[in-house]
C-alpha cells in the first residue's frame, strides 16, 4: 500500500466525513482533546480538521458544550418558487419566523420603478428571519405595494405572506429571479448567527399577480451552508 501524503488534518477530516454521514443532526462528535488522543496530533491539528467541516456546514460547535453534527441543508428546485413554510414541512422540517420589521414607508429608488408604482409612492416593507428546526436559513426583505396595507395586520409569524396576499384578492401567479454570491454584512451575522464574511446566496425575485401586475419585490439571503438549490437543465444540441 503506498504512502498517504495527505496532511494529517485532511486525513482527520476524511475520516469524519465518514462518520458525520451516519449520524444524525445534532449528535455529538470527538472534542478536541479527543481527536488529539486518537490520532495522535496537536491540538492545532484537531483544530484544523474542525475548521474545515465547520466552515463546510457539516457541523458546528457550542462553546462549553462541544461539537455537532449540523442539519443537512434546505433545499429548492431553481425553477420553482414553493412558500418556505410549505418546502420545509415538505422535507420533514418545523418551519418559523421572527419579525424584524413590518412597516409603511416611501418606496426607495428602484423599488418603486420595479413595482410599477408612482414616484413617492408608498410600500408595504416586511424583514423576517425564515428558520427551519429553530436554526435560521435565511434573511427575507420584502416590499409590496402601498395599498397591501392589510399585510401589516398579519402575523407572518405564523402565517403565510402569500396566503395574505391571496386574502386581500391578490393571487401570485409568476415571477422573475436572479441569484448571486455575496458574503454576510454585520446585520446578516448578528440576525442569522453567523460570522461576517459568511457565504451567502442571494436571491432577488419579482412576483406578478392574476392581472400580471407586480405585487411583491422580494431579497432573500439564504446561508450557503443551510441551504440548496438544485437545478434542471437541458444541454443544448451542438451546432452542425
Amino acid at each position: 500500500m503506498g504512502a498517504n501524503f495527505a496532511p494529517r488534518y485532511y486525513q482527520i477530516e476524511q475520516t469524519l466525513r465518514e462518520r458525520i454521514a451516519q449520524l444524525k443532526a445534532h449528535d455529538a462528535l470527538p472534542s478536541e482533546s479527543e481527536l488529539c488522543a486518537e490520532f495522535e496530533v496537536s491540538r492545532m491539528t484537531a483544530r484544523a480538521a474542525l475548521q474545515g467541516l465547520v466552515t463546510e456546514g457539516l457541523i458546528y460547535r457550542v462553546s462549553g458544550r462541544g461539537t455537532f453534527v449540523a442539519e443537512p441543508p434546505a433545499r429548492r428546485r431553481a425553477e420553482n418558487l414553493v412558500r418556505f413554510s410549505e418546502e420545509m414541512r415538505r422535507r420533514g422540517r418545523v418551519p418559523s419566523s421572527k419579525l424584524i420589521s413590518s412597516e409603511m414607508r416611501k418606496a426607495q429608488p428602484g423599488e418603486g420603478h420595479r413595482l410599477q408604482l408612482p414616484k413617492s409612492a408608498d410600500v408595504v416593507a416586511i424583514m423576517r428571519v425564515r428558520l427551519a428546526d429553530e436554526v435560521p436559513v435565511a434573511l427575507e426583505k420584502a416590499v409590496f405595494p402601498g395599498d397591501l396595507r392589510g399585510l401589516l395586520e398579519v402575523d407572518v409569524t405564523t402565517h403565510s405572506l402569500h396566503e395574505s396576499l391571496i386574502d386581500l384578492g391578490r393571487h401570485p401567479r409568476r415571477g422573475y429571479s436572479s441569484i448571486e454570491a455575496e458574503v454576510a454584512g454585520d446585520l446578516d451575522s448578528h440576525l442569522l448567527g453567523i460570522t461576517a464574511g459568511a457565504a451567502l446566496l442571494i436571491e432577488k425575485r419579482l412576483i406578478l399577480d392574476q392581472s400580471d401586475q407586480p405585487i411583491e419585490l422580494t431579497e432573500t439571503r439564504y446561508v450557503g451552508s443551510r441551504y440548496v438549490l438544485d437545478v434542471a437543465f437541458q444541454v443544448d444540441a451542438p451546432n452542425e
